[in-house]
């Protein structure tokens, strides 16, 4: 690190140039990052705040950034600043839709405990529509392993069981690679996604075999860049608060 005034000299312009790029070491003409101001962390009692270029989906008011079947109003029920799962009117999605992302989800299972394995606080959340992390209470619950809470739904198992216990509060940070296709309809470059539960990672930089599937291989079909999130409606009242995405774009891009 240099020890001159960064007020006077904020970099250098007879350094090596890095491999594969334009700029040099400690470049003076690299541009600066973007300011982003970060949220405040969640508590029991409080959603916390996302950060200041996030984009907000659900900040426990109402759903107006969320659709049901079809283009139809989305129908779960909001209340004391979560919504929660109504079994049977379905999925609800997001309006907006993300490529690279990432992405803050926090849940709960019912604290009133019913059923096990898949049938016990059942959910998810579909990055782009298609490919699912599962929201399942796990806590002291055992199911098959790729489809824990965790996984990479009938891909990958978690590396480890980060469960709370039902009626807690959960977060997932997602951190989404999106898939790039060529021409043809052919996988260029496959997703890959990087998951922390509760503070825990539980999946690192995982490469997908492609979109979400039950008892059937998974596969990818074309599409495009980007994608709506999907939360699941699987009969079970899963309860959500603060959601957010922040798109993320390379190094150096405004």
């Amino acid at each position: 690190m240099s020890s001159e005034n960064p007020q006077q000299n904020v970099g250098y312009s007879d350094t090596p140039v890095l491999p594969g790029g334009k700029w040099r070491v400690h470049d003076g003409a690299r541009p600066q990052p973007r300011v982003v101001t970060p949220g405040a962390e969640s508590s029991p009692a409080a959603a916390g705040k996302a950060p200041s270029d996030a984009v907000v989906l659900f900040d426990g008011g109402d759903l107006a950034r969320w659709k049901g079947r079809g283009d139809q109003a989305a129908e779960w029920k909001v209340e004391n600043g979560y919504v929660e799962v109504v079994g049977g009117k379905g999925d609800i999605t997001s309006r907006d839709e993300f490529g690279d992302a990432q992405i803050h989800v926090e849940f709960m299972s019912p604290a009133e405990v019913k059923g096990n394995g898949q049938g016990r606080g059942n959910s998810g959340v579909f990055i782009m529509n298609r490919y699912e992390i599962q929201v399942l209470d796990c806590y002291e619950n055992p199911t098959y392993a790729d489809g824990t809470v965790g996984s990479v739904y009938g891909q990958y198992s978690p590396l480890v069981n980060a469960a709370r216990k039902p009626g807690e509060w959960q977060t997932y940070d997602i951190f989404w690679t999106a898939p790039r296709f060529k021409a043809d309809g052919s996988v260029e470059k496959p997703a890959y996604v990087t998951v922390v539960l509760n503070g825990v990672l539980v999946q690192n930089h995982t490469e997908l075999m492609g979109g979400t599937s039950h008892r059937t291989l998974p596969e990818y079909k074309q599409h495009g860049p980007k994608g709506p999130i999907r939360l699941q409606d699987h009969g079970n009242p899963v309860r959500f608060r603060n959601i957010w995405v922040r798109p993320l774009k390379g190094h150096d891009e405004a």
